[in-house]
């Protein structure tokens, strides 16, 4: 049995990266899953290799008019909804704050912020009614500690997630609707490469180099993966989760934990040498 057999999921931006993984492994462990996306191609392929568990819409999580449709085409064909994963995401402008694009930033916002906000705005009225639902919003480590994130714009509309989800889940626990995050690290996903100006399969592509380059930023000594957070989905979204509720799960090999062992001796072993030499 699947740890999500017969549950109904929706996860927007599915058709790539994290995204991608939770659909596929979402299916995996029994549920069916409804994704959304904006490259309708791209969709259409996915939930033909993937077969009756997967249900491509079109939607892009900026727009309210989609994101209610998502919801309400979803609930209209099977009856309920058991979980949502928000978890679409895009670059935001990077640079000094004298220097940052307000109008870009607030592009960004309204996905990374946007786009969360209305997935929970538009599910919660059928979780509250049904009595039960998962409702789950992707962070990010860079929403804990300044300094994780090419960008301050994302980092401030992660920590605007992170008090999204406590706030909702206070409101909607009442109703047995449980809203959690989860706040990947240094993740091997295509987002680098987006924000750094490529474009498209370039974009996934620079996934591979992105692993190599994060291999030793945290303890654990490789980079995040897409599957990594997906499991960390699959545990909100399972009854394994059923008492958890306005809790962040921080997904990062321990990036954030603090200074690195080998580095951290190191920096003491020269400070002695130096104490030593100028003792001499």
């Amino acid at each position: 049995m699947g740890k999500l057999d017969g549950k109904v999921a929706i996860i927007t931006g599915g058709t790539s990266g994290i995204g991608l993984r939770s659909v596929e492994i979402f299916a995996e462990e029994g549920a069916t899953v409804v994704f959304a996306g904006r490259r309708e191609k791209e969709g259409t392929e996915i939930a033909d290799r993937l077969g009756a568990k997967a249900h491509f819409i079109k939607a892009d999580v900026a727009v309210e008019e989609d994101v209610q449709s998502l919801i309400s085409e979803t609930a209209k064909k099977f009856g309920k909804i058991d979980i949502l994963f928000n978890n679409a995401g895009c670059p935001a402008p990077v640079g000094q704050i004298e220097t940052v694009d307000y109008e870009q930033s607030m592009q960004a916002m309204s996905v990374l912020f946007g786009g969360v906000l209305l997935g929970i705005k538009h599910v919660a009225p059928i979780m509250k009614k049904q009595g039960f639902g998962s409702i789950i919003n992707n962070a990010s480590i860079a929403a804990h500690l300044a300094g994780f994130s090419s960008s301050m714009v994302y980092s401030a509309a992660k920590a605007a997630v992170l008090q999204l989800t406590r706030s909702a889940a206070m409101e909607l626990g009442e109703y047995n609707v449980r809203v959690n995050s989860i706040s990947p690290g240094a993740m091997a996903t295509g987002i680098f490469g987006k924000a750094l100006g490529l474009k498209g399969q370039a974009a996934e592509d620079s996934a591979n180099i992105t692993a190599e380059l994060l291999s030793g930023a945290q303890p654990i000594p490789r980079a995040g993966l897409p599957e990594d957070i997906a499991r960390a989905a699959v545990f909100f979204a399972s009854d394994d989760a059923s008492f958890i509720n306005a809790a962040d799960l921080i997904v990062d090999g321990g990036m954030i934990g603090g200074r690195h062992w080998t580095p951290h001796q190191e920096s003491l072993r020269k400070m002695g040498e130096a104490f030593h030499s100028k003792t001499l």
